[in-house]
Parts: structure tokens; C-alpha cells; sequence
């Protein structure tokens, strides 16, 4: 199993929030959210209001790769009196490992959540196990 499976932080990491109020946030993060099934990952990405055709998702090595490139920004073609949301190009970068099976990963768009489904190869799957404390 991979360390850093699906961005979580490891030793050495420096942590969102130092960057967040420290610093300027340089892109905007989608909220991801990761199911673990018997046979698969589910990742859903919040992204509504997003045309399907614009998002990539690439995978190479142990990196898969969620981006979405807005094409034209009609928010700054409109007089608006108030706006408190707005779409805006994104890219985030997971580390899977070799459980995954790459060839058959599924993508699809409904509702404003894009859902990637990552099959586990048959007879990959890690078993759990139990560490005892001493």
C-alpha cells in the first residue's frame, strides 16, 4: 500500500493550513471524497456547473491526475450585483498504488459530483493488519 495513498499527509509534509493563512493559496481545491468498496475505490469530485467534456484525468506512474481547464468565463462578460461562487480551473494529484487497476478506470459526470470509479485487481487487495501495542 502506498504512504501517501490519495494525498494524505506523511512525515515531512507540510500541511494546507500553513499555506492557507500563511501565504497565497495559488489554486482553487475541489473537495474530494474517497469510498473504499470491496472491489474498487469511489472518488467524487465536487464540481457542479462544469461542462464534462472539459475535465482530464490522466494517470501516470502512481500519480492520477483530476483537472478541469475553464474555457470561457462568462462571470466577467456579466454586471453582477452580487456573486459569492464562481467556477475556476482546477487540477488535483493522487498517489494510488499497483492495487489499482489503471486499464479500467471509470469516469462519469451527473449532478455536479464527477465520480471515478478505480477497480482493485482480483487478488491485489491488501489484507489488514493488526498491530499489536506494546
Amino acid at each position: 500500500m502506498c504512504d501517501n495513498r490519495f494525498d494524505r499527509r506523511g512525515f515531512g509534509m507540510r500541511h494546507d493550513y500553513y499555506s492557507r493563512h500563511f501565504g497565497p493559496q495559488r489554486e482553487f481545491r475541489v473537495p474530494v471524497n474517497i469510498v473504499r468498496n470491496d472491489d474498487s475505490y469511489e472518488m467524487l469530485v465536487f464540481a457542479p456547473d462544469r461542462e464534462k467534456d472539459d475535465f482530464k484525468i490522466n494517470v501516470q506512474g502512481l500519480e492520477l491526475t483530476i483537472s478541469y481547464e475553464l474555457k470561457d468565463n462568462l462571470t466577467e462578460k456579466r454586471n453582477w450585483i452580487r456573486q459569492e461562487f464562481g467556477k475556476s480551473s482546477f487540477r488535483r494529484t493522487f498517489m494510488i498504488d499497483n492495487t489499482v487497476d489503471t486499464e479500467n478506470i471509470r469516469a462519469e459526470y451527473q449532478n455536479g459530483i464527477l465520480k471515478l470509479t478505480l477497480p482493485v485487481v482480483p487478488g491485489m487487495e491488501r489484507p489488514s493488519q493488526e498491530i499489536s501495542v506494546h
